[in-house]
């Protein structure tokens, strides 16, 4: 295998990796700005739109010639697919941290790899074949994942490299709030059903049509119009539409670039490259990304469980990982002796 071909393999590992401490960093900063007052469903609204100011105009202008043309059917499934992957997916997690906390958050977003891979098998994307041991590592590397996230989220463990001098903060007063919470459990776990039948059909979608860019040009236009008809509906307040001149644009413009424009295009490279599987298991390396980042820039103190997470987590996702790289070097194979046979048979027939 030459230089060129290896960094081909590597390169959609170290995307996804990327996207996810993106997602960190884009944590943060929502948090940031929210605290100080600024509504969700404006946030989600704001970003998107300046997302779609900045992808939509590239596309009509410099790619539309160049791109497949668009058919009435393919902009209901942009519509389809803005719905789920944008408007319901951002916003229901928005809301749900609102209910409940960031730590319900992070722990139902490890739902995501359970609900696609079980979508991927029920739509024949993904194939399982209980006697083989690549699908039993698969399906015990997905495990592995899940439950990985839950020891960093939930087991915290003696501290390590010293004692931290700030207080970790505990949503006690939502915790006590039985209903806020569950409504708030009930929103996640629904944003991460979202982004999973989001990753489905993105994947189905880009098998018939090639051109990614056109997909996210109509995802986040579809998405802005149908995110600001639900804040015409929510947002009572007109004081909640005032965009202020601190953290609350650099989060919103953050959001816009790298939430929305980078985040989705690296993600539909990847899920027509690798397929929606791929793209799902590493939401879990995301839990290990949060702990060192917040080590590294928070200056919070590591804990046994987040060391003992991380390496679950890891140990999952390359057995995942190592199981779909079997299987593609089987495909390969398989097409190359396919090619060679009928070459073989014209030779013997001469």
């Amino acid at each position: 295998m030459g230089l060129k071909e290896c960094c081909f393999r590597v390169l959609p590992f170290a995307a996804m990796v990327m996207l996810e401490s993106l997602s960190v960093g884009l944590t943060t900063l929502s948090k940031a700005a929210m605290s100080k007052g600024m509504n969700n469903y404006i946030f989600v609204l704001y970003s998107n739109a300046i997302a779609t100011l900045f992808i939509f105009p590239t596309y009509f202008f410099f790619l539309r010639k160049k791109s497949p043309p668009v058919t009435f059917t393919l902009l209901c499934r942009f519509f389809i697919l803005s719905l789920l992957g944008l408007t319901g997916m951002q916003n229901c997690v928005m809301t749900g941290i609102n209910y409940s906390s960031p730590t319900l958050g992070s722990a139902m977003s490890q739902l995501i790899p359970a609900f696609t891979f079980i979508l991927a098998v029920v739509f024949r994307m993904e194939k399982v074949d209980l006697k083989s041991s690549r699908s039993q590592i698969k399906i015990l590397g997905t495990v592995l994942t899940i439950a990985g996230a839950m020891i960093v989220i939930f087991f915290k463990g003696p501290k390590i490299g010293g004692i931290s001098s700030r207080q970790d903060p505990t949503p006690t007063n939502l915790v006590t709030e039985n209903d806020s919470w569950v409504i708030g459990g009930l929103f996640l776990a629904t944003g991460s059903l979202c982004l999973s039948m989001y990753a489905i059909l993105q994947a189905a979608i880009l098998k018939e049509y090639k051109s990614e860019m056109t997909v996210i040009s109509f995802f986040c236009l579809f998405g802005t119009i149908q995110c600001g008809i639900l804040c015409l509906i929510t947002v009572r307040d007109p004081n909640a539409w005032k965009l202020n001149l601190d953290i609350e644009l650099i989060s919103v413009i953050y959001s816009a670039f790298f939430g929305t424009f980078v985040t989705y295009a690296v993600l539909s490279w990847c899920i027509n490259k690798k397929g929606p599987v791929f793209v799902a298991m590493f939401k879990p390396v995301g839990i290990a990304v949060a702990a060192l980042f917040g080590v590294i820039f928070l200056g919070d103190t590591l804990q046994l469980g987040s060391i003992l997470g991380a390496i679950v987590i890891v140990g999952g996702f390359y057995g995942v990982i190592w199981a779909q790289s079997k299987d593609e070097e089987q495909n390969e194979l398989k097409q190359s002796s396919s090619q060679k046979t009928p070459l073989l048979e014209s030779r013997q027939s001469a």
